[in-house]
């Protein structure tokens, strides 16, 4: 009786494993903010300008974090493209391709639909974003505020459309 009892027992653990596991890997394939988000500059405010002309944000899973990939115009017409690749560990993380205001990114996932990044410069924050998926899932918003390259006080809010 006692050997039937602890077989059913490990069973029993091992499902209770499974079951979790499975629900674990599914929260991390629906993170709400990945896909291909295009910025609504009608809906955006910039302070101080200018707004970028065009940008686009892809987010994709990348194992427990994301990698991120910001391409588009800026305010001067000039190239944007820049990225990364982080965990939620709030440890910085080296930014791709050309950031005028940062060199690493730090990551914080606040709840399933926030997170917060922030980013540095020589080793002093330059910009900490909320980022934050609407509870439809078409709306990425990012409200961006500190100091950026060039030394000017920022307070920016990014509206995304999902593609």
């Amino acid at each position: 009786m006692n050997v039937w009892r602890r077989q059913r027992n490990r069973v029993w653990l091992a499902a209770g494993i499974a079951a979790i596991m499975s629900v674990a890997g599914v929260a991390q394939t629906t993170d709400p903010a990945h896909g291909v988000w295009k910025l609504d500059v009608a809906k955006s405010k910039f302070s101080p300008g200018p707004a970028p002309k065009e940008m686009t944000l892809t987010i994709e899973a990348a194992g427990p974090g994301r990698k991120v990939s910001v391409t588009g115009v800026d305010g001067e017409g000039k190239p944007i493209g820049w990225g990364y690749t982080g965990n939620f560990d709030s440890k910085p993380n080296r930014l791709t391709g050309s950031n005028p205001d940062a060199e690493f990114v730090l990551l914080k996932r606040l709840s399933p639909t926030t997170t917060r990044t922030t980013f540095k410069k020589n080793n002093k924050t330059t910009l900490v974003n909320g980022v934050s998926v609407s509870a439809d899932g078409k709306t990425l918003t990012v409200a961006s505020s500190g100091v950026n390259g060039q030394g000017k006080t920022t307070k920016n809010t990014y509206v995304f459309t999902k593609q």
